[in-house]
């Protein structure tokens, strides 16, 4: 049984589960600056409005997906950080967590970047055919705890509201091809 679990342990269950965290990957110093990279990649959705642009501009057929990929970044950034305003729980502050990065608030709940990484993971995965969510959203969900700046609720809930937001620029996606396929048939007619 992990020591850090055992009963009597005064610490929240979720302290616990960083502290374990911390203690295995977050104990090689590899895996803590690949986190860093990670987090500053990920700070206000910015690395994935990069790949967007990128896209943009080199595959022409396909931008106004591209340019879906960046709103749904940034739609879930900016919906994780109204959501944090909101619910004003502070980031972990246990004498056991290590903080091995700077954060832009004290708010913690959901994580900004789980967010925007499950958004874009899905919205890229739509796009490309790869199973994207799968690959990019465990590693930046795990390097928030990492580094000591989210509870695991604050992932797992991030990582929910990314893929909500998702959902929603596929469906106005979907609304906008059948509006414009319905226009031109009706042209045609």
């Amino acid at each position: 049984m992990n020591p850090s679990l055992r009963d009597g342990d005064s610490r929240p269950p979720e302290v616990a589960i960083i502290n374990a965290v911390q203690a295995t990957l977050g104990s090689k110093p590899a895996v803590v600056s690949a986190a860093r990279g990670m987090s500053h990649f990920g700070e206000h959705a910015l690395g994935w409005v990069g790949i967007a642009a990128a896209g943009w501009l080199m595959d022409k057929p396909r931008r106004r997906q591209w340019a879906g990929v960046a709103v749904g970044a940034v739609g879930a950034h900016a919906a994780s950080i109204v959501i944090k305003r909101i619910v004003r729980r502070p980031r972990p502050h246990d004498p056991s967590v290590q903080v091995n990065v700077s954060t832009p608030s004290k708010l913690s709940f959901p994580s900004s970047h789980a967010t925007s990484t499950a958004a874009a993971a899905v919205l890229l995965g739509k796009l490309t055919g790869l199973p994207l969510p799968a690959v990019l959203v465990p590693p930046m969900v795990l390097s928030r705890v990492v580094l000591g700046v989210h509870y695991p609720s604050d992932v797992l809930a991030g990582s929910v509201l990314g893929a909500a937001s998702a959902a929603v620029v596929l469906a106005a996606e979907k609304r906008l091809d059948s509006d414009r396929t319905g226009r031109s048939s009706s042209r045609d007619e």
